[in-house]
């Protein structure tokens, strides 16, 4: 059975503060706005429990802050499509084709902001765990764990963010990096006073252990060369990200570390395909820049579908 073909004057790829950003400002300005996206609404700042350095806001935990986002673009119509897996697009030529699960929609103007995601445990019984106690998502996952031993490995904002978030299940938590914290002070300080959790430095994860599932890790104590398993019923794993371009090869130009390449007009160099937030080659990756990129996208995506900006 064909898919429906539905007719939009702006799809937007991703729903974190780039996304979101864009399809609050497109919705206001009176297009049919669609936000796709194939995870949770958010993105990484979804899991983050205090965001400090967004103006405006004191502190501020990611999920409500992004619900804010969500619901104020919304309100200017917009439609966000959480969990529609994207199949496939079509970037060249006036009319952008974007297929997911459920239909067809064609576009004159899409604005990319696919984010990162997390980079998979490079462990060879990474593959038979993979969702039987490892996992990369806690916000999607972590109530899975009530009450269980519940690990974290990583060592920056992000992961200790995702610690703090995690020891509301745990009857226990470890933080496990390899080398020294590099999270900033006010996220170490929360996590070193709480109760729960336990801080395992120049420590690594060599094996994953459990018939069926995960049931301990082998850890390796870089200080004094010892080995030792670690009972644990989950580890979430958060050692760094890689951008979300799988899409889009062959069609926009990314560069060697796998950003789409698009100046600060947000522009690629397709006519109108644009590129905002962490999935851009930029210097500065903040949620500040972010919503910046959603803005820029969208407020020329404007001029380029009315033609006040014809030239490309």
């Amino acid at each position: 059975m064909a898919k429906e073909t539905i007719q939009k004057d702006i799809i937007i790829i991703g729903a974190g503060m780039a996304g979101l950003t864009a399809a609050l400002y497109a919705g206001r300005m009176n297009f049919s706005t669609l936000v796709l996206e194939n995870a949770i609404v958010g993105g990484q700042i979804a899991n983050a429990t205090g965001i400090e350095n967004y103006p405006g806001f004191l502190s501020v935990a990611g999920a409500d802050l992004i619900k804010t986002v969500q619901q104020q673009a919304e309100n200017f119509g917009a439609v966000v499509d959480e969990f529609d897996a994207i199949e496939k697009v079509d970037l060249i030529g006036a009319v952008k084709r974007i297929e997911t699960d459920g239909a067809v929609y064609e576009t004159p103007v899409v604005i990319i902001a696919s984010g990162m995601s997390r980079k998979k445990l490079p462990l060879a019984e990474e593959a038979k765990y993979a969702g039987r106690g490892v996992h990369y998502c806690e916000l999607c996952d972590g109530h899975m764990y009530q009450d269980k031993i519940i690990a974290v490995m990583g060592g920056g904002n992000a992961a200790l963010d995702a610690a703090n978030f995690l020891s509301r299940y745990a009857k226990k938590l470890y933080l496990i990096h390899r080398s020294k914290m590099r999270a900033d002070d006010v996220s170490q300080k929360r996590l070193m006073e709480n109760p729960k959790a336990e801080i395992l430095l120049e420590t690594e994860i060599r094996t994953l252990k459990g018939e069926g599932k995960l049931r301990s890790v082998e850890i390796f104590d870089k200080k004094t060369n010892a080995t030792r398993d670690l009972p644990v019923d989950a580890i979430f794993v958060n050692i760094g990200v890689q951008p979300n371009t799988a899409l889009f090869t062959g069609q926009v130009e990314i560069n060697a570390k796998g950003h789409i390449v698009a100046g600060e007009d947000c522009r690629t160099k397709i006519a109108g395909v644009f590129a905002a937030g962490d999935i851009r080659e930029k210097e500065i990756h903040q949620l500040t820049t972010a919503a910046a990129d959603g803005t820029t996208a969208a407020l020329l995506a404007e001029k380029y579908i009315t033609g006040g900006k014809t030239s490309w």
